[in-house]
């Protein structure tokens, strides 16, 4: 198992479990454990609605893609360590990272 932290906007922590074999990117991880990701574009790094801090564990993200790149040069708040949900694949790299909801949607619905 794959094990990631996330941070909604209010701050509340919680730990996703996430099987190795999945093949998902983090956006959909996201969803799936009911945070209101908007993810607009459908994942294809054209909207900024899945937009994350990496709080943790940056050294082991795969690099950004030019669409990401620019993506994120769009968005007020991004940061150095800010990246789109849509872009991170989860693997074993990933184990023990830290993610910030950054999109102005994101609330936790659970």
């Amino acid at each position: 198992m794959i094990n990631i932290t996330v941070l909604n906007k209010v701050g509340e922590e919680k730990v996703l479990e996430v099987p190795e074999d999945m093949g998902l990117n983090l956006m959909e991880i996201l969803k799936a454990n009911e945070y209101n990701v908007l993810a607009t574009c459908g994942g294809m790094a054209m909207c900024g609605t899945c937009h994350v801090q990496v709080l943790e564990g940056m050294d082991n993200m795969a690099s950004h893609s030019d669409a990401e790149l620019d993506m994120l040069d769009t968005l007020p708040d991004a940061t150095p360590t800010s990246r789109l949900a849509c872009q991170l694949r989860v693997d074993e790299h990933m184990s023990g990272a830290v993610f910030k909801l950054m999109a102005e949607e994101d609330m936790e619905i659970a």
